[in-house]
């Protein structure tokens, strides 16, 4: 008789929690409408990393009107602030981003036309900073209605696009407080993240000759350019040297103003990733190596301004099953005829993959990177605080991101309504964090034995302040 009792019990407390959450999750979606204006208008603005102030601006206010004390301008950087609600244990933090990605300006149609604008949302970030917001309102409505305890933060993060924002957040110790931390990316499918990501490292080197008629004179000059393609010549030869999951990207960001003169100055952006930050760090290196001897082989000099560096995802499996019942709670969405439309079009345009559309409505096991495979300065966090996220259907299934048709999806509907599944689950699992204190243990004893007791936090970045013109 006991027994039965006890099971009756547990059965009422578990409908209670579920009628609880269900009621969060319904009110979350009556404000569809209005956390897709919100959306809409940071879409609009479309500011790249450390610009973001009429993004960063219009979610602060919104987080104000709903009851968050606001910190604005830490860590040194003027879009970062930090909104509270609550006090005490347990401390539940949600990540928000916003910022743009430079020349991809893209109207919201299913056919390459840009806006005419300088950037564009092409990782969906505007997505990405609303549905969190709307995820910690949702919590903090539910804490004050039933008198919880703890304490809800959505942190405001600016620059993920290589600016590394999230990193001296952490260096400042923002998230020293926080028990655990979400976030969420958006994708092309509905899925949990249950691996890591790359660490990367990014700098510009920049090289200084000397400036002469490329004709009349060419002896008496020293080309810069020179030096940036004896590098990347360098650096090209290194990718058959260094381990094959190894990622070397650049981009040539002046290499002289006409041909009839010798270039005195040129610059070339470099990134290098890899799953592990050692090898990271290792090659990159090897990259200053390279760019020594470009100096020295064209009798040039160089100097390194180092933007960004994040680590990889320190993974977490008792938060990804927390995450992934509640991603399965909520579901995916169905496209309407009109979305169904848009979606077929844009799938025929080049780089799209051949995917089932119907996919938008369910959710996939978990996937070890759901942004695609890049690196995330939530890297960071995820060493200082047991973290985890998702991705969500905010583009047409087979987009990637980076792309125009990722800009276009997300400027949609289809975009916004990815979103909502983003802000249901993330809310729905702190809510089950406030509500059984032993998932936070469970998960900071699963972080502290896979970082180890040796392990002390060492940014990437070294001690350089903010690169708040990195994309001047």
């Amino acid at each position: 008789m006991k027994k039965i009792l006890l099971f009756a019990l547990v059965s009422l407390q578990a409908f209670a929690q579920d009628a609880d959450k269900k009621k969060v999750l319904a009110r979350i979606q009556q404000q569809e409408s209005h956390y897709s204006a919100i959306a809409q208008k940071i879409w609009n603005f479309a500011e790249v990393g450390y610009k973001e102030k009429q993004s960063s601006a219009l979610l602060q206010e919104t987080l104000k009107q709903a009851g968050f004390t606001i910190e604005t301008g830490v860590a040194g950087i003027p879009t970062a602030f930090v909104a509270t609600y609550g006090q005490g244990k347990p401390v539940i933090g949600i990540m928000a981003e916003y910022d743009a990605l430079p020349g991809l300006s893209q109207d919201s149609i299913p056919t390459k036309r840009s806006l005419g604008g300088a950037s564009g949302h092409a990782c969906g970030h505007h997505l990405f900073g609303t549905g969190s917001s709307a995820a910690a309102i949702a919590v903090k409505e539910w804490l004050k209605e039933t008198g919880g305890k703890g304490t809800i933060k959505l942190y405001g993060c600016p620059a993920e696009e290589g600016g590394s924002g999230k990193v001296y957040m952490v260096r400042e110790g923002l998230f020293n407080d926080a028990d655990v931390m979400l976030h969420w990316h958006p994708s092309d499918a509905n899925s949990v993240s249950t691996g890591s990501s790359l660490a990367n490292k990014t700098g510009k080197f920049r090289f200084y000759g000397l400036s002469s008629h490329a004709a009349a004179s060419p002896e008496r000059g020293r080309s810069a350019l020179d030096a940036v393609e004896a590098m990347d010549f360098m650096a090209n030869m290194m990718r058959e040297h260094v381990p094959s999951s190894t990622r070397i990207h650049y981009v040539i960001t002046n290499g002289g103003k006409a041909p009839n003169i010798v270039p005195d100055y040129a610059e070339v952006y470099y990134y290098v990733r890899s799953p592990q930050r050692d090898i990271v760090m290792d090659v990159w290196n090897r990259l200053e190596k390279a760019a020594e001897g470009a100096a020295l082989g064209t009798g040039t000099r160089y100097e390194l301004e180092v933007i960004g560096g994040v680590y990889e995802i320190l993974p977490n499996e008792k938060l990804a099953a927390l995450m992934s019942s509640n991603l399965a709670n909520v579901g995916g969405y169905t496209l309407n005829p009109t979305e169904l439309a848009f979606a077929k079009q844009i799938q025929q345009t080049p780089g799209m993959l051949q995917t089932d559309l119907a996919s938008t409505s369910s959710v996939v096991p978990g996937r070890p990177d759901p942004s695609g495979g890049g690196s995330t300065d939530v890297g960071d966090v995820s060493w200082v605080v047991p973290t985890i996220g998702l991705g969500t259907a905010t583009w047409v299934p087979g987009t990637t991101a980076h792309s125009w048709q990722a800009v276009a999806a997300g400027g949609t509907s289809i975009g916004k309504k990815g979103m909502m599944v983003a802000a249901k689950t993330i809310a729905g699992t702190a809510i089950d964090l406030f509500k059984n204190p032993a998932l936070i243990e469970a998960a900071k004893a699963e972080w502290s034995k896979r970082k180890g007791a040796e392990f002390k936090y060492k940014a990437l970045l070294g001690d350089r302040k903010p690169a708040l013109n990195y994309r001047d």
